[in-house]
């Protein structure tokens, strides 16, 4: 899409296209009333800005009608349908696909018949006949290979038939359609799976699919799985009320996946008809073929079979893909991308992102021959991590937690209180806690540089901040030295995203850092799962809490006239923007209008969408784009102008999918580029300037 026709609130703007799937009520053998179900339901899925809209398998006949298929009468009666439903569909740029039992010559066949504004663009036969327990198909029909034409004649068209075709939507970039029939994606190499190494990225299976117990957790395990493997979106749309319930029943089974995620599914054993809306990401299939490699050369070791592909292309009017904008995306976009707001959800990954902590600190003790933590602790989240993290690692180690030695380095800003609960905490938790005065040190230095704070000026610029970041880690590496230990890392991957650290001599440095690939947003969540846990001393617990509470703040910087401390969030805007920029921009390499976008959609009303319950209301935020648009600027630069820090990251686990910028083991970048692409087509995407 260009940007001249793009408009911002539209999904379809920012490379989403909305699809959906269909169960509509049947009546067996009656095509004529199926046709009317169908039609009805092809009109409300195109005002609802669908681009396609599957229906089940031979949903014009009914699919449970046994012998009465090789009825002449029942088949000219579906020809009549089909006819019905092509004629409907003329004036919509919707993509329709509809199940019918089609003759040609002296065969017949189960297909898939798909269509747009009056146009049958082609028909694709069953290629897998099931012959097992309560199915007889090969009774009835001929497979897909028993095909001897790639065109046949139908409604007065010749028409591609064949499970070889692509439906390519030029107006919707990305869209490219396969469709396949029901047992098709039962067998261990589905079609689809050709079609989506020859460039599908939307799948549709038309099913019949009876119901019995356990098999709709099964479904939709097939139907997540098979569109991870392939990088696709998948739909899949069975039989629902009104199939003959003789031997068998049908629960309206009707799901729309999208690698490996399901974004929306219909109610089942539901009596009336059902539509079911899902917006899927093209820009997103898009991003993830290019980068998994291993996708990209099965495409070469198939080449044959992607090229002896037909693509069909259909248009799509531009003015069809930009519905008003009363139309909202059509999925949940989590405020917060790297923590589960589902609470089990959100447990297990706490649990799992600590055991990546633990056993990556295990290793490298081990490795070195050392079992000793120096560590500094300035009462605030990150050093409380990775703190709890060394106690946890020595209680494996079954080693003592005086191990972990904890230092206190208060400087020229340092406040009561963050130091009270320093040593609280390792007071609570056992370890061996000592205090530092870095004040004459840095003094000393800032002395040494003739810098004016030395003389008696209330100057407190980044060298007055440095000084105190370098003099603490200084400290901790040569307490490192005599103490035969190594420096625990503290800094996190917000941080190092925004270049909020002292790099080298500084927290940007240590020996080994577990909280290099955790995101501030998940340190919340982690602490309060460690609270819940219940795995701490009432002692603990309280001082835990207490720092959840205090505003995040590197007390370099001395309080104003107005006592306010330095607060790092007022200075460089909300971890919780900044990380969901950070997951969609290195994750998936969106536009930053995208990102703009699904950040508006996620943050812009507190009183919708799901929140994390550890969350309290009075933490629960909204933003409006324009503020969204001004942090989102303020991370773009500082994210590209601070990439030199990254590229000379400490040792450290890889926790998150989308969570590391080690250039070792997942991002790599020059120092020195420009962040003027970002920017000027975030200023383009957002205000069409």
């Amino acid at each position: 899409m260009t940007s001249e026709t793009t408009t911002f609130d539209s999904p379809y703007s920012h490379g989403f296209a909305t699809v959906a799937v269909a169960v509509p009520s049947v009546r067996v053998a009656d095509p004529r009333f199926s046709a009317d179900q169908t039609n009805a339901l092809v009109r409300r899925a195109a005002a609802g800005g669908a681009a396609f809209v599957a229906f089940p398998e031979l949903g014009l006949s009914a699919y449970s009608i046994d012998d009465l298929v090789q009825q002449d009468a029942l088949l000219d009666a579906s020809l009549d349908a089909l006819e019905a439903v092509r004629s409907a569909t003329r004036g919509l740029s919707i993509v329709v696909a509809v199940g019918a039992p089609l003759a040609f010559g002296a065969s017949l066949f189960n297909c898939a018949v798909v269509l747009q504004d009056g146009r049958i663009l082609g028909v694709v036969p069953k290629s897998y006949l099931p012959n097992y327990r309560e199915f007889y198909e090969q009774r009835y029909f001929a497979a897909a290979r028993d095909i001897v034409t790639d065109t046949v004649r139908l409604l007065g068209s010749d028409v591609p038939f064949g499970t070889d075709l692509l439906f390519e939507a030029r107006g919707i970039a990305g869209f490219t359609l396969h469709v396949e029939v029901c047992e098709d994606l039962w067998v261990p190499i589905p079609p689809s799976t050709w079609a989506a190494l020859g460039g599908a990225t939307v799948l549709a299976n038309l099913s019949a699919s009876n119901i019995t117990t356990g098999k709709a957790d099964y479904r939709r395990a097939l139907c997540t799985a098979h569109s991870a493997r392939c990088i696709a979106a998948h739909l899949y749309v069975s039989a629902g009320f009104g199939e003959s319930t003789t031997d068998l029943a049908w629960d309206g089974d009707a799901l729309v996946t999208e690698n490996g995620t399901l974004l929306a599914r219909s109610e089942r054993f539901a009596t009336d008809e059902q539509l079911v809306f899902a917006d899927i990401d093209l820009d997103r299939l898009r991003q993830e073929r290019m980068r998994t490699t291993s996708f990209q050369d099965q495409v070469g070791d198939f080449s044959d079979r992607a090229r002896a592909l037909r693509r069909i292309p259909f248009d799509v009017p531009a003015e069809s893909t930009h519905p008003d904008e009363s139309v909202e995306l059509r999925r949940a976009v989590p405020r917060f991308p790297y923590v589960p707001s589902d609470s089990a959800d959100r447990d297990a990954l706490c649990r799992e992102v600590e055991s990546i902590q633990v056993q990556g600190l295990t290793k490298r003790l081990r490795s070195s021959g050392i079992d000793r933590i120096v560590i500094g602790v300035s009462g605030g989240l990150d050093s409380t991590l990775a703190l709890l993290v060394a106690v946890e690692t020595m209680d494996r180690l079954a080693l003592p937690r005086t191990n972990v030695l904890g230092y206190t380095m208060p400087g020229f800003a340092t406040g009561s209180a963050s130091l009270g609960r320093a040593h609280d905490l390792m007071r609570a938790l056992g370890v061996a806690a000592a205090e530092i005065d870095i004040r004459p040190s840095c003094l000393q230095m800032l002395k040494d540089l003739d810098h004016p704070y030395a003389r008696g000026e209330q100057v407190y610029d980044v060298t007055f901040e440095n000084v105190q970041a370098g003099e603490r880690t200084s400290h901790l590496f040569r307490l490192a030295n005599q103490q035969s230990a190594i420096v625990l890392g503290t800094g996190d991957l917000s941080e190092l995203a925004l270049g909020w650290c002292t790099y080298g001599v500084g927290d940007q440095m240590s020996h080994y850092n577990v909280n290099g690939s955790v995101p501030k947003t998940l340190i919340r969540h982690l602490v309060r799962w460690m609270i819940k846990s219940d795995r701490y001393s009432d002692e603990t617990s309280v001082v835990l809490g207490a720092i959840l509470d205090d505003v995040i703040s590197p007390e370099l910087v001395p309080a104003g006239a107005d006592g306010q401390a330095q607060d790092t969030e007022a200075a460089i805007g909300p971890y919780e923007l900044h990380d969901f920029f950070l997951y969609y921009l290195t994750r998936f390499g969106y536009r930053p209008s995208k990102i703009a976008y699904l950040a508006h959609v996620a943050w812009r009303d507190r009183t919708r969408g799901d929140w994390s319950d550890l969350i309290p209301p009075d933490g629960r935020h909204e933003y409006d784009l324009a503020t969204i648009e001004g942090w989102l600027t303020v991370f773009l630069d500082r994210f590209m102008r601070n990439q030199f820090k990254r590229s000379a990251m400490p040792n450290g686990p890889k926790v998150g999918s989308g969570g590391s910028l080690s250039p070792r083991g997942d991002w790599r970048a020059p120092s020195d580029a420009s962040s003027a692409a970002w920017l000027d087509e975030l200023r383009r995407g957002v205000r069409g300037q």
